[in-house]
């Protein structure tokens, strides 16, 4: 084991953990809800902030270790290929901030099923989205957790033991600190993930002898490497329409990221984020992809594709900058593991506990307190212990929880907050055909010529909603609630 690494990252989880208690003084001070601070961090974000902890949500292992190895198989193309993401912040800031942060206020949504609950009147709908944001965040948090523990395989740890001490880290500042834990880490993450890029391409490019160098190496192995089309022609029109949807247009139907345009502090603070996090996701999908793509000319026959860019790390760079390095991706994991952890607990506590079970607990915060931290260390527990026997590919699994999410939330969120004809019978009827529709045509999916399971999930759910909604009458009342 490389001890200087070990030591870099050991002294960052230090510091993550750190921000987490700073986190709970805070929110130990706070005398407004504890659903409130807890989940939403009491919608005190700034525009730096609210950028950092939007990209850093979003930004996840698939961006950090899956797709640059990937980039590392396919070559440029694939870099061009996730390129597409630029837009993610902008389009859910400027698409659903201003108004769903507004209507948010008004009926003090702490959740994504908080609204749905207040807009379409429906228990079946909360039960539903409750139940598929657990399902799906179950197979994003498992992912994360398996990036995670590669990391720490780079620098000698075995698989197990890097899986346990990701887990322990990242469970604890979650459960400590909650929501504001979460974003004041991401925030901080989200610089280390820069530094980290930085670092790494140009390590690759001097190891390498320089991009003519490079270039040449590339040619040499597969001239195919060089082209917008991947090896022996993988990335199609059809696959490459499949990712406009799937990582650009859909990321707005996001749980994870769609409950950051309802905790941020003012208009300013939306905007100034806007700009931010367009040039942050840019620079980090560019130079990620990027050293991915290039490093092959440095270790042309690294064979697991998740286990590219620690071995690059560690063989490039020298042991202290490895481990800043490595801190990196290792942020960019934490950062989208502990939002949807604490997703998937509000999931549990504040849409089916305090909203249908127990309605009286929501003005108990000790009792309050006791069950959100109980029930968000049991679903860390729970995934840590999934994620010991990892699937390969880091990467699909990501895609497959992306795309199931957007399948049950774009369009109720969507519709719900653009379309008065927008009905509770739609909403059903449209989560429920994309929950069974993505799963059946991911099983299947060789009968889509190249499409991924997104886009005819996304036509088909559109549609259903329309007729259902046409076909029932809507509740004047939750309408009025959006647009009063």
């Amino acid at each position: 084991m490389n001890i200087d690494i070990a030591i870099t990252l050991a002294l960052y989880l230090i510091i993550i953990c750190g921000i987490g208690y700073i986190a709970n003084r805070k929110m130990s001070e706070t005398k407004g809800s504890f659903l409130s601070e807890y989940f939403i961090g009491s919608r005190s974000m700034g525009g730096f902030v609210l950028a950092m902890t939007l990209v850093a949500s979003y930004v996840s292992a698939s961006s950090f270790v899956g797709g640059p190895g990937m980039a590392y198989k396919m070559g440029l193309g694939w870099v061009l290929l996730a390129m597409i993401q630029v837009p993610t912040a902008y389009l859910t800031l400027g698409f659903l901030g201003k108004k769903f942060a507004i209507v948010a206020r008004k009926i003090n949504a702490i959740t994504i099923n908080d609204f749905l609950r207040a807009r379409y009147e429906s228990t079946p709908i909360v039960i539903m989205a409750s139940i598929s944001l657990l399902l799906f965040f179950t197979a994003a948090i498992v992912a994360q957790f398996i990036g995670g523990a590669r990391l720490f395989e780079a620098i000698g740890l075995p698989y197990e033991v890097g899986l346990t001490i990701f887990a322990i880290t990242v469970i604890f500042y979650t459960v400590i600190g909650g929501f504001r834990a979460v974003v004041l880490t991401d925030a901080f993450q989200g610089i280390v993930m820069m530094l980290g890029t930085l670092a790494l391409v140009f390590g690759i490019t001097k190891a390498a002898g320089g991009m003519n160098a490079i270039s040449a190496k590339l040619m040499e192995i597969n001239p195919d490497l060089l082209t917008p089309f991947g090896v022996d022609g993988f990335i199609t029109k059809p696959f490459i329409l499949s990712f406009w949807i799937l990582v650009c247009f859909g990321i707005i139907g996001l749980p994870h990221t769609a409950v950051r345009c309802i905790s941020y502090k003012d208009s300013k603070s939306m905007h100034k984020a806007i700009v931010i996090g367009t040039f942050v996701t840019g620079f980090l999908m560019l130079g990620m992809h990027l050293a991915g793509a290039l490093g092959r000319a440095v270790l042309p026959n690294i064979e697991a594709v998740d286990s590219v860019i620690p071995t690059l790390t560690v063989k490039v760079l020298p042991p202290i900058f490895a481990g800043i390095f490595l801190a990196g991706p290792m942020a960019s994991i934490m950062s989208t593991v502990d939002s949807q952890l604490i997703l998937a607990s509000a999931a549990i506590i504040n849409d089916l506990y305090v909203g249908y079970i127990n309605p009286g607990a929501a003005y108990d915060d000790k009792k309050i307190r006791r069950i959100s931290l109980l029930v968000t260390t049991i679903i860390g527990v729970t995934v840590f212990l999934v994620a010991f026997k990892p699937p390969s590919l880091i990467v699909w699994i990501n895609l497959f929880a992306f795309g199931g999410l957007e399948a049950v939330f774009f369009w109720p969120i969507v519709m719900g907050l653009y379309w008065k004809r927008a009905t509770a019978s739609g909403a059903l009827a449209s989560m429920i055909t994309g929950v069974i529709l993505f799963i059946a045509l991911s099983k299947y999916a060789f009968l889509l010529h190249g499409l991924h399971p997104i886009v005819p999930t996304f036509v088909v759910t559109f549609v259903v909603f329309i007729v259902a909604s046409y076909l029932s009458k809507p509740s004047v009342k939750a309408v009025m609630r959006v647009w009063e």
